[in-house]
């Protein structure tokens, strides 16, 4: 099977150029599997398939006033029997100028992709202050440090586009939210709009975190609820390829204070799949 995925993901990877930013019209059976990481080995991320984004682009520290600095250390993400492991952990870490007290992981995918359905089996951190996200950004975004910002950057954000496909804030860990934010491309107003789905046990079980994305609507759903339905049009920055996200940030404005006992915490992924 490994062998079956790797193929479908060597495919999407060589198949990108400037033409992903094209609008397309898709099958919204999504039937292909294009992309897909099981973990099902040890160690770090596959770099074959994900890039730890950690030059934090807001003169020493990440935006949303979040505590944390992200790293590529094995101690903040790895892989051991069958899951990966975001882990956020307390320790003093400098870089780029600036010491923080948190150290934490963002994983952006090696992969484009314009409309499908994505798939991220997940248990969440239960610590107050934690906030563990599944989203996708706009290829074309200029932000520093991400995977393929030097290739395609080519606008800011939120001309790029932010699909929220789940987030959960540090104050409450009964619900999680799907979020979107954009830039009108007509007009280049900020644009904001989204849901929220209970999920008491999200913190010790599994769900299914998912986004499905065409021409007409991204709707996002966990398990098989739907948590919001957003129509997709023209003037939005929601027709051309992204990429996928998968991160802890701590504090910070959905993150909130954390518990002085914190030591650290842990966002668990079963697979990660995108079909077309």
């Amino acid at each position: 099977m490994r062998t079956f995925i790797l193929f479908f993901v060597f495919i999407g990877l060589i198949s990108q150029d400037k033409a992903v930013f094209n609008n397309q019209d898709q099958d919204t059976e999504y039937r292909t599997l294009v992309f897909a990481d099981e973990f099902e080995y040890e160690g770090r991320p596959n770099n074959q398939k994900w890039h730890h984004q950690i030059i934090p682009p807001n003169n020493g520290s990440w935006y949303n006033d979040e505590l944390q600095h992200y790293t590529d250390s094995e101690e903040n993400s790895y892989t051991n029997n069958g899951t990966l492991k975001i882990r956020a952990i307390k320790e003093k870490y400098s870089y780029h100028g600036s010491t923080k007290e948190y150290t934490s992981a963002r994983l952006n995918s090696k992969f484009i992709f314009t409309y499908g359905r994505v798939e991220v089996r997940a248990k969440l951190p239960s610590t107050a202050g934690t906030w563990p996200a599944i989203w996708t950004m706009g290829a074309n975004v200029n932000e520093t440090g991400n995977y393929f910002g030097d290739q395609y950057g080519e606008v800011g954000w939120p001309l790029s586009g932010e699909i929220d496909i789940m987030e959960q804030t540090g104050w409450d860990k009964n619900k999680t939210i799907s979020h979107f934010h954009w830039g009108d491309l007509k007009t280049k107003e900020y644009r904001n709009t989204g849901g929220e789905a209970t999920v008491p046990n999200a913190s010790n079980e599994y769900h299914i975190y998912a986004m499905e994305w065409d021409s007409e609507s991204i709707k996002t759903y966990v398990d098989d609820t739907l948590v919001f339905d957003l129509q997709n049009t023209k003037d939005k920055p929601y027709n051309h390829g992204h990429y996928l996200i998968l991160n802890i940030a701590i504090g910070g404005n959905l993150g909130g204070e954390l518990p002085e006992t914190f030591t650290e915490d842990i966002f668990e992924i079963d697979y990660v799949r995108i079909y077309q």
